[in-house]
């Protein structure tokens, strides 16, 4: 398995940008697909994109389709996630995540195909 470290959360306003990063240890990074989640307090863990092992495929939820774009390089052995047009629903802790194997497409990537989280970084938009 990988391991996975998050970084480039803050605080923005409504309306702004930011772009996560994730550093993922280890060689077999490109086997694996990959994905971003999201935890806003009180509520569950939810998708928000993913990302296929060479980066062909990516997929969003609905919710954040058109603002946020999501990137790959598997040289850097980095994930990236390009948050625009910012909105305060968008606040949570975001996490880097992995796919449990090279089985596990980004088509499937879910949180029980997960098989490595980073530890989260916080975004906060304000109104």
């Amino acid at each position: 398995q990988v391991q996975l470290v998050e970084s480039g959360g803050g605080l923005v306003q409504a309306g702004g940008s930011l772009k996560l990063s994730c550093a993922a240890s280890g060689r077999t990074f490109s086997t694996y697909a990959m994905g971003w989640f999201r935890q806003a307090p009180g509520k569950a863990r939810e998708f928000v994109a993913a990302i296929s092992r060479w980066g062909s495929s990516t997929y969003y939820a609905d919710s954040v389709k058109g603002r946020f774009t999501i990137s790959r390089d598997n040289a850097k052995n980095m994930v990236y996630l390009q948050m625009n047009s910012l909105k305060p629903e968008d606040t949570a802790v975001y996490y880097c995540a992995a796919g449990r194997d090279s089985t596990v497409t980004s088509k499937m990537l879910a949180i029980a195909t997960i098989g490595s989280w980073g530890q989260g970084t916080q975004v906060t938009v304000s109104s």
